[in-house]
């Protein structure tokens, strides 16, 4: 009897601490892993990319379009207000809106023609009678062109002024047409025409100036824009092609950034400059004009032919002017005049800004933006990468609230103003605020202009965004074909690299194109420019032809660029998953071998084209070399510490430390006093050049400098800008090494 009261309190104590154990193990006692922890090592959701993905609707962007053209939008105008509202209130939407939304208001420095009194181009002859007058607005097809407030052409920021002289031809107006035309024809006092391409348009009057040539007029070439084509019954609306009297506006500065407020912010109270020191803008009165009237005092010039190369697309021979026209001409001994009434004022522009705070590192942001301002309607210029931006809203805003998502990281979406007046830098950046932020992006995301129908991506940006580029683009099929986007991309753009073979090739930002120029040049940060892009095999137009004219309509894109908006859809998809993966990813999807690989491909070409002279005169390019080996072995050693990380096991510290080295690499380039006399460019690797030589900006235009003056003293400013290059991608390598 004792025997089994024993066993039973035995087989009693054995459960009892058997459901101890188990309780022990089973139940919470709340010593597990914080809450945070999980959140801090969640990596990018896929099944996220695939809904947005899913989501991204190309009917929803072609009626962003045709709302965003229904009026012309030029900065600062109503029509500009009416967009700014309509911005907020999609922001604002308590369904499908953002966080927040709010708007920047600025005081800006625009040009603009006089309603009044319209800028006048005639051809008049000794008595000063009108014998020709070139059209003042272009011609109506339909009631879009006739909206009063359509601006007429203009260069904005000529001058107001009145010139008279015997016309030349200078072809596209660089400082070498100009010298090799004065040559032959005494340019002092000549007005001169010149074709777009080839120069930047307010160079071609500066240049102009040089030779004391008193006027400019600027026109598009059939040859350079039309594919040669100038008979009206195939253009635009018949075709894609611009029609005779279709005239490119333009800001004529260099620049960018609000032209009386450099490197501030263009507020009410901002100090501004006297307008006697604005540099960078026409010296001389400067109007565009269109095909049919350049054809008309073309092909009347007396002269010298041209050579072949000045050739364009009119049925005769360009000619460099007598100065002036034929003998036999009726404009024979007159002259062309130009009566510019263009002013300028201040007025009030603003941004639109809307953000998505993140949950785990809300103060690391991504920057998504778009220019909103445009010349007339701005179907692709601006616009259409503003519907791509407000669909990928849209999406995105819906997930945040609904509670389905919220990305790892803040995004910041932008709707900038005044952009086409080249108000790129100064009224965006600067500001207080904004500069503060610029320590914390990682990247910023430009999705512009040129959506195409059967064409390809085409994407810019600093050589650390590729990879991430390519993943995107291979999710993502190209609309028209059974191919990806990044399958179509390599076949219409690519490069051999070293690493990867044939790839799709990435083109590098070098100059200040569109809005990503602030970001990169002046404050270092992570950027890209995506597009999709007409075939540059199958048309010779150096960009599309609408482009800044009053054709560029909903009705110009619907039917010639993006019938069915596919293209724009594939685009937003492209961009899309590209935003989501740098605000969501645990580690950022940036690679710093790919860029060591640019550096290497940049001093190849500085090797080949330069070490020879500079050996020459007794300076070393070893100390350049070094530098890049020593990128290239930080790179790589960086490369192995992500490979043999997980990172979701470990602190999030270093998976932060990293993020910090790969945000932050761009801005290691940033040297405020290597150019001193170019405004607002400080990255060494990446700033604007006037060499062709495809190496490191400071250096390449020193070199060729001296080269051509033989002067000691630009010699030792080529021997300054390899140092200041070497010093740069030395001090970048070591931001990839481990702490000291």
């Amino acid at each position: 009897m004792l025997k089994e009261v024993l066993l039973g309190l035995l087989t009693g104590a054995v459960a009892l601490t058997v459901g101890i154990l188990l309780g022990h193990f089973a139940i919470n006692k709340g010593t597990s892993e914080p809450e945070w922890v999980q959140d801090a090592s969640q990596d990018v959701d896929e099944g996220i990319i695939k809904k947005l993905l899913e989501e991204l609707d190309n009917i929803q962007i072609q009626e962003n379009l045709r709302e965003l053209t229904k009026v012309p939008h030029m900065a600062t105008t109503p029509g500009d207000e009416a967009t700014v509202e309509f911005m907020l209130k999609r922001w604002r939407d308590p369904e499908t809106g953002l966080d927040n939304a709010w708007r920047e208001d600025y005081n800006v420095y625009l040009s603009f023609p006089n309603k009044a009194n319209p800028n006048k181009v005639t051809v008049v002859d000794p008595s000063d009678k009108v014998l020709f007058t070139v059209r003042e607005r272009e011609k109506a097809y339909y009631p879009e062109q006739d909206d009063p407030e359509v601006v007429q052409p203009y260069a904005a920021y000529s001058p107001a002024g009145n010139a008279k002289g015997k016309l030349v031809y200078a072809n596209q107006g660089k400082m070498s047409d100009y010298a090799l035309l004065n040559a032959t024809v005494d340019l002092r006092g000549t007005i001169a025409i010149t074709r777009y391409g080839g120069e930047g348009r307010s160079g071609k009057a500066i240049n102009a100036e040089k030779y004391g040539v008193v006027g400019v007029l600027v026109y598009t070439d059939p040859n350079d824009i039309n594919d040669g084509i100038s008979d009206e019954s195939k253009t635009y609306p018949h075709s894609w092609y611009l029609p005779p009297s279709g005239v490119e506006r333009g800001s004529y500065n260099i620049d960018f950034g609000d032209l009386l407020t450099p490197y501030l912010a263009a507020k009410e109270d901002t100090y501004r400059i006297p307008k006697e020191k604005i540099r960078g803008i026409p010296p001389i009165p400067t109007q565009p004009i269109g095909f049919e009237d350049a054809y008309a005092l073309i092909c009347e010039l007396d002269g010298t032919d041209a050579p072949a190369a000045w050739q364009g697309g009119f049925n005769c021979t360009y000619k460099f002017g007598g100065p002036g026209f034929k003998s036999t001409s009726h404009f024979n001994s007159s002259d062309v005049q130009l009566n510019i009434y263009n002013s300028e004022e201040i007025k009030p522009s603003a941004n639109v800004m809307g953000i998505i705070r993140g949950s785990v590192e809300p103060d690391r942001y991504v920057i998504y933006g778009n220019h909103r301002d445009s010349w007339v309607h701005g179907a692709i210029d601006p616009s259409s990468g503003t519907a791509v931006m407000l669909e990928i809203t849209r999406v995105l805003g819906t997930m945040v609230k609904e509670g389905k998502w919220r990305p790892r990281r803040s995004i910041i979406f932008g709707s900038w103003g005044a952009e086409e007046f080249g108000l790129i830098g100064s009224a965006e950046y600067t500001e207080e605020y904004f500069s503060k932020l610029s320590e914390r992006t990682v990247a910023y995301i430009n999705v512009d202009i040129s959506v195409f129908a059967n064409a390809t991506l085409r994407a810019s940006g600093s050589p650390s965004t590729q990879g991430v580029l390519f993943t995107a683009s291979k999710q993502v099929g190209a609309p028209g074909t059974t191919v990806s986007v990044y399958d179509n991309w390599i076949k219409y753009y690519n490069r051999s690299s070293p690493n990867y073979g044939l790839i799709p090739n990435v083109g590098f930002l070098t100059g200040a194109g569109s809005d990503y120029a602030p970001f990169i040049h002046y404050l270092g940060i992570t950027s890209m420019d995506i597009s999709y892009y007409y075939d540059r095999s199958q048309t010779k137009a150096r960009i599309y032809p609408a482009y800044h004219t009053a054709y560029d309509t909903f009705d110009y894109a619907s039917k010639y660029i993006d019938p069915g908006f596919t293209s724009h859809q594939a685009v937003a998809r492209t961009a899309g998953n590209v935003l989501v993966r740098l605000a969501d990813s645990l580690l950022l999807p940036l690679n710093c071998s790919d860029y060591a690989e640019s550096l290497e491909q940049y001093l190849d070409e500085a090797v080949k084209a330069f070490e020879a002279k500079l050996i020459n005169i007794g300076i070393s390019m070893d100390s350049l070399k070094n530098a890049v080996q020593l990128f290239r072995k930080s790179a790589t050693k960086l490369d192995a510490v992500i490979r043999d990380s997980n990172l979701a096991k470990e602190t999030p510290l270093k998976a932060r430390r990293i993020n910090d080295q790969l945000m932050l690499l761009d801005r290691a380039f940033l040297d405020p006093l290597a150019f001193p006399e170019k405004y607002a460019f400080r990255h060494v690797i990446w700033a604007s050049k006037s060499s062709g030589v495809p190496t490191f900006p400071g250096l390449a235009d020193a070199v060729e400098k001296a080269e051509g003056t033989g002067l000691k003293a630009d010699w030792e400013q080529a021997h300054k800008h390899l140092s200041i290059v070497t010093q740069a991608i030395a001090g970048a390598a070591h931001t990839l090494d481990d702490v000291i």
